[in-house]
C-alpha cells in the first residue's frame, strides 16, 4: 500500500521568486549587505580631500593652490573639499566619476603628471575637462553649495547682486564667471572662439526669478535709496550752514566798509557769486557728489574684450555705475599702484591718487546750464618719467566733459568712456607718430598729436581680440566722409566742453571721427583754488544750431560725463568719471539741474 503522508517542507526551505528558497535568499541578502557596505565603505574612503592628496602629484600642486583660497579658509568655517567640488553626489552621476578617475590613475601609474613641470604642461587640458562637465551639468556641484534660489542680494556686492541677476535672466552658469576659484587660473590660454563657446548662456539654465530673491532686492534698494536720501540731506544742511556763514561774513564787511570798493574786496574775499562774471543763485542749485577714478590703460577695447568680467553685461547695455558704482575708490586705488591684477598701469606713479570725490552743482535759467565743480587738491605727485615730474607745466589743471544723446553707442552706458580707444596717444597700441603721418589718413585726420579720442560710429570696425599680433582699436579703418557726414546729422558724436587753468584757454568742440575743437556755442569757465579746493564754474548755452552742440531741452536726458587732468598731467594720465546722466528738473537724473 503507497505512503501518501505529505511533508511540509521546512520554513528555510520554502520556495521564493525564480525558485529561489528563503534561505537562499538570506544569504544572498546578508551577502548583498556585505558586499555593499563593503563597497560603499571603498567608494566613501576615495571620496575624502585626505585621499585625493595622497599622492604627490596632487599634493604638491593643486592642494598648495587651494589652501589659501576662500574655499579652504573662510570666516564661516565652511570647508569645501576635493570631492564637493569634483565627485557628483547622486549615485550614478558618482559611479560615473568614479570610473572617469581610472583615466587620472592611470597618469599616475605611468608618472605623466608626477613632476611639477609635467603637470604645468597638462594643467590646460585638465582644466578644460573640468570646465566642461561644470558647464554641462548647470554647475551641478557648485550649487550643492551656493544655490541661486537661496542668495539674498542684500548681503552682496552691486556687481554680485547684477551679475547674478543677469545669470537669471540669461542662462548663465557658475563656471562661466568663476575658473580659478580655488585653483590656478588658464582661462586666459583659450581662444576667442573656445571662450565664447564655452561661456555662452545656456537657454536651458535660464530661470526664474525667486519671490525670495525679488524681495531681497527691494529691500537693499530701499536701503540704498534712503541712505542716499540722508547723505543729501547732510550736505544740503551743511551747504546751509556755510551760506549761511558767507552772507553773514559779507553782511559785516559791507557794514564795516563803507565803500564801493571795500564791498567788492569782502565779497572777493568770501567767495560770494557777485565776485563773478558768472552770476547765478548756487542756493538754487541741485547738488551731486562724483567720484572720480584713475584708469590707467583701461580702454573701450579692453571693456569690451575677454578680460573684463562684466563685458556681457556691458553688451547687454547695464550701465558701468550698476555694477561698480560703489567700489570707484577700491578701482582707482588697485589701478594706480599698478598691482592691479588687470595689468592696467605699466607706469606707475608713486603717490598719485587713486581717487576723490567731486560736487557738481547744477542750475539753469531759460538760456544757460550752469555748473560748478568742486574738488580738494591732491598732494604734488613728481612723474618718475618725464624731466621735471610735470606732465604740462603750463596748466596745474585741466577739466573737460561731455554730452551725447543715446544716437551714439555705448554713451547710455559708459559716458565719455566710448571715446577712450587703445590706440589713442600714450595708450599701449598708439602707433608710431611717423606710421600715423606717412599713412592715407594724415590728409583727414589731424595727427600732430597722436591719435585723439574718436567713436565707434566713424570706424568699420574696432579690433578687440587682438588676434595673430593685431593692435588693438581702429584708428585706421576710419569710414568714408558721407559716412562721417552720415553719423554726424544722426547725433553719433559727443559734445567736449575743455579748460585749462594755467593758460586759462576755454575750447569747445565734438568728439566723431577724432577730437574737433570747432568752438561751438562757446562756453564760459571761470576756475579758482582756494582753501586747497578747486572749483570750476561752467556757462553753456541750453540750445544751438551749430553742428557737433548737443541742445539740452526740458523732458529729455543726457549722457555726461567727464575728468580731470590734476598735478600738471596729461593725456591718459587723469581721473575720469563713468557715464551719468543730465536732465533740467529731473530728479531720476543723477546731475539734476534745477531752475534758478
Amino acid at each position: 500500500m503507497a505512503n501518501n503522508t505529505f511533508t511540509k517542507p521546512s520554513f528555510w526551505s520554502r520556495r521564493l521568486v525564480l525558485g529561489t528558497t528563503v534561505a537562499g535568499a538570506v544569504i544572498f541578502f546578508v551577502v548583498g549587505i556585505m558586499f555593499w557596505g563593503g563597497f560603499n565603505t571603498a567608494m566613501e574612503a576615495t571620496n575624502t580631500t585626505e585621499f585625493c592628496i595622497g599622492c604627490h602629484e596632487m599634493e604638491a600642486n593643486v592642494y598648495q593652490e587651494y589652501t589659501p583660497t576662500i574655499h579652504y579658509s573662510n570666516r564661516t568655517g565652511v570647508r569645501a573639499g576635493c570631492p564637493d567640488c569634483h565627485v557628483p553626489r547622486p549615485w550614478i552621476h558618482k559611479i560615473v566619476r568614479k570610473i572617469q578617475a581610472s583615466r587620472e590613475v592611470f597618469f599616475w601609474l605611468t608618472g605623466k603628471i608626477d613632476t611639477k613641470e609635467k603637470f604645468e604642461e597638462h594643467r590646460f587640458d585638465l582644466a578644460q575637462n573640468v570646465w566642461k562637465a561644470m558647464k554641462d551639468t548647470d554647475s551641478r556641484e557648485c550649487r550643492n553649495c551656493h544655490n541661486f534660489e537661496s542668495m539674498n542680494p542684500e548681503f552682496q556686492k552691486p556687481r554680485a547682486r547684477k551679475q547674478h541677476l543677469n545669470a537669471f535672466e540669461t542662462g548663465q552658469t557658475c563656471i562661466d564667471c568663476h575658473k580659478g576659484i580655488a585653483h590656478h587660473n588658464v582661462r586666459d590660454k583659450l581662444t576667442d572662439e573656445q571662450l565664447e563657446a564655452i561661456e555662452a548662456p545656456n537657454p536651458d539654465y535660464i530661470r526664474e526669478i525667486p519671490q525670495a530673491y525679488r524681495d531681497g532686492l527691494a529691500r537693499v534698494e530701499a536701503k540704498e535709496a534712503a541712505a542716499a536720501a540722508e547723505l543729501k540731506a547732510q550736505k544740503a544742511a551743511e551747504k546751509a550752514k556755510v551760506d549761511e556763514k558767507i552772507a553773514n561774513a559779507v553782511a559785516e564787511a559791507l557794514a564795516n566798509a563803507g565803500t564801493t570798493g571795500g564791498a567788492t574786496e569782502a565779497a572777493q574775499s568770501s567767495g560770494d557769486s557777485s565776485a563773478s562774471n558768472i552770476n547765478v543763485d548756487w542756493g538754487k542749485a541741485n547738488s551731486a557728489d562724483i567720484g572720480v577714478f584713475y584708469p590707467g590703460t583701461a580702454s573701450l577695447e579692453w571693456i569690451l574684450g575677454r578680460k573684463h568680467g562684466g563685458k556681457r553685461a556691458f553688451t547687454k547695455g547695464d550701465r558701468c555705475i550698476e555694477c561698480h558704482g560703489e567700489e570707484i575708490a577700491d578701482i582707482g586705488n588697485n589701478i594706480v599702484s599698478g598691482e592691479s591684477e588687470k595689468d592696467l598701469e605699466p607706469n606707475p606713479i608713486p603717490g598719485k591718487r587713486g581717487s576723490f570725490d567731486v560736487t557738481i552743482d547744477a542750475t539753469h535759467d531759460e538760456e544757460n546750464l550752469y555748473l560748478r565743480f568742486s574738488w580738494a587738491e591732491g598732494e604734488h605727485a613728481p612723474v618718475p618719467f618725464v624731466d621735471g615730474g610735470k606732465m604740462d607745466p603750463e596748466n596745474p589743471m585741466k577739466l573737460a566733459f561731455m554730452l551725447a544723446t543715446d544716437d551714439a553707442e555705448y554713451a547710455d552706458r559708459a559716458g565719455c568712456w566710448g571715446t577712450c580707444h587703445a590706440d589713442a596717444n600714450t595708450m599701449p597700441f598708439a602707433p608710431a607718430l611717423d606710421t600715423l603721418k606717412g599713412s592715407d589718413l594724415a590728409a583727414r585726420l589731424d595727427f600732430n598729436s597722436g591719435v585723439t579720442k574718436y567713436v565707434k560710429e566713424s570706424r568699420t570696425e574696432l579690433e578687440l581680440k587682438g588676434r595673430r599680433g593685431k593692435a588693438l582699436g581702429g584708428w585706421d579703418k576710419l569710414k568714408g566722409d558721407d559716412e562721417i557726414k552720415a553719423a554726424q546729422d544722426a547725433n553719433q558724436y559727443m559734445d567736449l566742453v575743455r579748460y585749462k587753468s594755467g593758460t586759462k584757454t576755454v575750447e569747445d568742440g565734438q568728439i566723431l571721427a577724432q577730437r574737433d575743437m570747432h568752438g561751438g556755442q562757446g562756453a564760459e569757465v571761470e576756475a579758482s583754488l582756494k582753501g586747497g579746493t578747486w572749483s570750476v564754474v561752467v556757462k553753456r548755452k541750453l540750445k544751438s544750431d551749430k553742428p557737433g552742440d548737443v541742445s539740452i531741452e526740458a523732458g529729455k536726458v543726457y549722457n555726461f560725463g567727464f575728468a580731470i587732468h590734476d598735478d600738471y598731467s596729461s593725456a591718459r594720465y587723469h581721473h575720469v568719471s563713468f557715464g551719468y546722466k543730465l536732465a533740467l528738473d529731473n530728479d531720476e537724473a543723477e546731475v539734476n539741474a534745477t531752475k534758478q
